[in-house]
Parts: C-alpha cells; sequence; structure tokens
C-alpha cells in the first residue's frame, strides 16, 4: 500500500486482510503511530485501548490464517463514542465521574459491533451528556480540530473525539450519536463523512441518554463508501428486514430540492460559496436540481431556541438516574439544564406534538425529491478563545447545530460529506437529507455524489503535521 494504511478504503481493508497482504496487528500499530505522533496534541480519547488492541488484533489475525471470518469489521481499528457502554473499558459520558458498572454492559449497536471482533483502540471524548454542538468539555478538555495546527479550534460536538479520531489516524471507522446534529457537526468541521440513522433504526439501549425522543446512533468514516460498508455489516443485525445499501445510481436518475433560505443564512466566509459550487458540479454531471424549501424551518427553529425536549429529557435521567452528578455538571450543560427546570407538563407534551407535526410535513415534501442538499454547519470551526466572552458559547453553539437539527425534529436520515475549504481553510460539509427509513438508498445517493466531488483525501488533502 502507498498510502497510510487506514486512509485505504474499508473495502479494500476487508480484502487485504482476508489475503494477507495487511494484518489486524499492522492496522493496529498504524493506529497506534499515529496516537503516539499526534494522539495527545489531537486529544480524541478519553480511554486509549492501545495495548489491549495490539493483542486483540494479533489474536485476530490467528482466526484469520485458520479461515475464521466472524463478519466485515473483523480486525478493523474502530474507536467509540464514551456514551456507549462497552465490557472493560469506563463510561464517563463526559461527566467528571466514572459512570456505574451497568454502563459497561453493551446494548445491541456494541454488541453487534463486537461479534465481528473489530479492533476497539478507545473512547473517544465527547460533550458531558453530549448535550453540545461544538465539542468543549470543562471536565476533560476539547480535542483539537486537526485541520488548524496553530489555534485550538473547536472539533465539533457532542461526538467531538470521534471526527479527531478519524482525521488523525487512530482508527477507521468511529461510533457516534446524534441529537441535533453530534454526528454531523464533527464530522462536517473535521472533514470526514457522517451518517444520522433514522430514529429508532438502530436501538439506543446502553447508550447514555440525552433524549430519548431524539436520540440516534451514528457512524463516522473517511468516504461516504466506508460508511455504506459499515452499514451494511451493522444494519441486519439491528434493523431485521431491512434491505441493505442499493446500486450506486446514475446522478442523471437524480432529483435533489435545493432551498433557498433559512440554511444558508449569515455563513461563515466560504461555507455557502463551497456548497454552491459542489451542487453546480452535481448538477453538471446531470443531476437535477429544483428549488424546494423544507416545510415549516421556522417553527422547528423556534423550537430548538426554546430548548427543545433534549433540556427536559436529560434532566428526567439525571434526576431519576444519576442525581450525583447535577451538582458537578460543566457550566455550559448546567445552564441548558436549569433552563428546563420551570417547564410544564403541557408544555412537554406540546413540544413532543410539534415534532409529530414537522416529520408529517417534511416527510410528505421530501416524497417530491430523492433528497435535500444544504450546507451542513453554517459556521467555521471557532477557537476556544473566541468561546470565552459572556453569550459567545450559546451563540455558535447555537449557530453550528441549526442546520443539522432539521433533520432530527422532522424525523429524517442525513449524512454530510466534505466538499472543500471556507476562507478559514477549515473542512465544509455538504448536508444530503432523506425521507424517513430511507437510511440505505441515502448512502448509495451519497455514494453517487462522492464518486462526482471525491472523498475527503481528494478535496481536503492530508491533516497537516503537528509541530
Amino acid at each position: 500500500m502507498t498510502t497510510a494504511p487506514l486512509q485505504q478504503p474499508l473495502r479494500t481493508l476487508h480484502r487485504a486482510l482476508r489475503d494477507g497482504s495487511v494484518s489486524a496487528a499492522a492496522l493496529a500499530e498504524s493506529a497506534s503511530q499515529a496516537y503516539r505522533s499526534r494522539g495527545q496534541h489531537d486529544h480524541a480519547y478519553q480511554t486509549w485501548n492501545g495495548d489491549a488492541a495490539q493483542a486483540f488484533a494479533d489474536a485476530t489475525d490467528a482466526l484469520l490464517k485458520q479461515g475464521g471470518d466472524a463478519g466485515p469489521l473483523m480486525g478493523l481499528p474502530v474507536s467509540i463514542k464514551d456514551i456507549y457502554a462497552v465490557p472493560g473499558l469506563p463510561t464517563y459520558a463526559g461527566s467528571s465521574r466514572r459512570l456505574p458498572a451497568e454502563w459497561e454492559r453493551p446494548g445491541p449497536v456494541v454488541s453487534t459491533l463486537l461479534n465481528q471482533l473489530p479492533v476497539i483502540m478507545g473512547k473517544t471524548h465527547t460533550v458531558e451528556f453530549a448535550f453540545g454542538g461544538l465539542g468543549t468539555n470543562a471536565h476533560h478538555g476539547a480535542p483539537r480540530n486537526p485541520w488548524d495546527p496553530a489555534a485550538h479550534r473547536t472539533p465539533g460536538g457532542s461526538s467531538s473525539g470521534a471526527g479527531v479520531s478519524l482525521a488523525s489516524g487512530t482508527a477507521g471507522l468511529a461510533f457516534g450519536t446524534d441529537t441535533a446534529g453530534s454526528v454531523r457537526v464533527p464530522a462536517s468541521m473535521t472533514g470526514v463523512a457522517g451518517l444520522k440513522t433514522t430514529v429508532g433504526r438502530w436501538s439506543t439501549a446502553q447508550i447514555v441518554p440525552l433524549s430519548t425522543t431524539l436520540d440516534t446512533p451514528g457512524l463516522l468514516a473517511r468516504r461516504v463508501d466506508d460508511l455504506a460498508f459499515a452499514f451494511d455489516a451493522l444494519d441486519p443485525g439491528l434493523s431485521p428486514g431491512s434491505g441493505g445499501v442499493p446500486a450506486t445510481p446514475d446522478l442523471a436518475d437524480l432529483t435533489f430540492g435545493v432551498p433557498e433560505h433559512f440554511f444558508w443564512d449569515d455563513c461563515s466566509p466560504g461555507i455557502a460559496d463551497t456548497v454552491t459550487k459542489a451542487i453546480k458540479q452535481l448538477e453538471a454531471a446531470g443531476a437535477r436540481i429544483v428549488t424546494m424549501e423544507l416545510p415549516k424551518t421556522g417553527d422547528a427553529f423556534t423550537l430548538f431556541q426554546q430548548g427543545g425536549l433534549a433540556a427536559a429529557e436529560l434532566a428526567a435521567f439525571l434526576h431519576t438516574s444519576l442525581p450525583d452528578a447535577i451538582d458537578a455538571l460543566d457550566p455550559n450543560v448546567a445552564a441548558r439544564i436549569a433552563a428546563a427546570d420551570g417547564m410544564p407538563g403541557w408544555e412537554y407534551v406540546r413540544r413532543r406534538q410539534v415534532i409529530d407535526d414537522l416529520t408529517r410535513a417534511a416527510t410528505q415534501r421530501l416524497r417530491q425529491v430523492d433528497a435535500m442538499l444544504t450546507p451542513t454547519v453554517a459556521i467555521t470551526p471557532p477557537t476556544l478563545e473566541s468561546l470565552k466572552p459572556e453569550g459567545a458559547y450559546p451563540k455558535a453553539n447555537m449557530k453550528a447545530l441549526r442546520n443539522t437539527v432539521m433533520a432530527n425534529f422532522m424525523g429524517l436520515c442525513a449524512l454530510t460529506l466534505p466538499v472543500g475549504r471556507d476562507v478559514a481553510n477549515m473542512p465544509v460539509g455538504l448536508q444530503v437529507m432523506a425521507g424517513p427509513w430511507q437510511d440505505a438508498r441515502l448512502l448509495a445517493i451519497g455514494q453517487a455524489i462522492e464518486a462526482r466531488l471525491g472523498n475527503g483525501l481528494d478535496i481536503l488533502g492530508e491533516v497537516p503535521t503537528v509541530g
């Protein structure tokens, strides 16, 4: 292989592991070498599992040599957001304290993954209890966005270490969660691809909850094709009876809706231009582009500004399951929890009804097109220094999640893929949204887009070196 092993497509690594041209041990060592060279600088991991991962990789190689094959993800280095329960690894969920042992018993997503014998490199940092879109954490510090080797920029959240683990070369696949954009925001900000699954498609059991209504497991990888490969490996066990990712469609057979308003408002310099250029490339390749607005985006954004459902549902979880954690909350998280304390029951029910209305309206509208295209994140990743002034954090956090939260409030599946850089030379993502339960079709559409535009390595090049 002429490039770093973990920059290769997952499909290529899958074949190489089986024909003996690469070993699981070599992939794990490549990840560990990347961690040693830039791990402390980039700070992606809450818990690094390097030594145990190397030993596991050696054992996996022995099984492969004997003809054993536990599944497509066998032997591939994986990182897992520190909000999933994983056997043998502590769970903090971004809080200051290790959670009780029950949060180290795996749920369906992790069990399905572990059954295929991947190499778990560690658990990546998260915003405390996944409640934030920038990636900051008062207890453990924020991972560094690796695309700016000088300033400490946010990596996106709440799956703050997930995208960094990929960009830095310590994993080939990363698991995150998405409640308002917590997979897509860090994927966009760190120049990788990310998938938000339809709510309810994959179980959230044994994933520390933020919003029991809106939480969805998700995946991050270097390219959409890697997401499709991992989705096909995992989805049959998590959503029985569903079909795999279909053949990649021809762009000339696709119709994309592009809104004129809301998603483009007040974007940081270079973001709107970069996404517009990408859409024009798709149109030049034969895709049909139609102007179409998502219905009721104003209602959805008003609900988001009011706190949505997450604050109330996280407060309920903490008060009933982890009351000792409340006094030690990150101030940015505590402020949002406190805002929900006075919410009457009727208001919570009203907000649930708004979510249902938004989902019905968006589902109906999206039947007119194959997918919607928008900028993923409207702002360039801010520096930590810029978030210090009073009111700066909530303003930036709201703006970072503005475009992505629409898919959550409207019950959609969505992905992001990198399409270029903004004026600050930071990655820019294109968001692709489709109707509920269209996850497999969405990934095929994403593959078609990626085949035309290129993947992150093609578009962005390699992450800058440290030091």
